[in-house]
């Protein structure tokens, strides 16, 4: 019996070792999250992500790349596919990088918005839409991304610029997907001008103001950033981070998006 159990033992503490740090217990979890952009960058983040065993949340758009196509075209399909097999997380950005500008009081059912797509064919138009017009730009990017990786989205979503009203909110909410902002903190700055912002403020200021439960946000790609903060920021602040004892989950494991995630 004791040399029957020696190696189930054994087995037992090897899968222990190799499971990911918040799984085992870690009191400060982080959340990585990736907005898409020019995706130039988005190769090296991949490597990044997987030499340091970080999972990260990805939110999809379909924008203009430096490949001369869209970051959800077929070139890219087999970068999406790959890291859905890696068991990152995916929710929508809406698929033409769509900003709320304002609500609408008509009598449409379930009120209207004002919005202003930044890609596809009525990028920088203002547009009028129904309720059930913004739920079918959310639902888009998860009818591209199943098509290409075989797998479901989660009803998560991230309105582009963070710009929402309540009832957008609740229009979202309503037809199933749960919005996720980022935390104050967690704005890791690859927006900013580099000449302004460069890579080791951000990187310092990130490690000084990043707390447990931060959702952390950044992009795969900023076309106005002349000094690029991924990778040269991502691999130090994941560093610097786990050296400080925090651990890295997506929003799966997120308290307030566990439920919406499993959707």
């Amino acid at each position: 019996m004791r040399r029957a159990a020696r190696p189930v033992l054994v087995a037992a503490l090897i899968a222990a070792l190799a499971a990911p740090a918040h799984a085992a217990g870690c009191d400060k979890p982080v959340y990585l999250t990736l907005d898409t952009g020019h995706m130039g960058v988005a190769p090296l983040v991949a490597e990044v992500l997987n030499r340091e065993q970080v999972k990260a949340t990805f939110f999809l758009a379909n924008e203009k790349t430096k490949t001369d196509g869209t970051s959800l075209d077929d070139q890219w399909a087999p970068w999406w596919k790959a890291r859905a097999a890696e068991g990152h997380l995916f929710g929508s950005h809406t698929f033409d990088h769509v900003y709320w500008v304002a609500d609408v009081k008509t009598g449409m059912k379930g009120g209207g918005f004002k919005v202003r797509p930044s890609a596809g064919p009525n990028a920088g138009k203002l547009l009028t839409w129904t309720a059930a017009e913004y739920c079918a730009e959310l639902q888009r990017p998860a009818d591209r991304f199943r098509a290409m990786t075989g797998q479901a989205m989660p009803h998560l979503f991230r309105a582009p610029g963070g710009k929402t009203s309540p009832a957008l909110l609740a229009a979202a909410k309503a037809c199933g997907w749960t919005h996720v902002p980022w935390s104050a903190a967690g704005f890791l700055g690859d927006e900013l001008p580099s000449d302004r912002y460069p890579n080791a403020q951000l990187l310092q200021r990130a490690l000084d103001h990043i707390r447990p439960g931060d959702v952390m946000l950044a992009h795969l790609g900023i076309w106005s950033r002349q000094d690029p903060w991924a990778p040269a920021v991502l691999e130090p602040l994941i560093q610097g981070l786990k050296q400080r004892g925090f651990c890295f989950a997506t929003l799966r494991d997120h308290p307030a998006y566990r439920d919406a995630a499993q959707r």
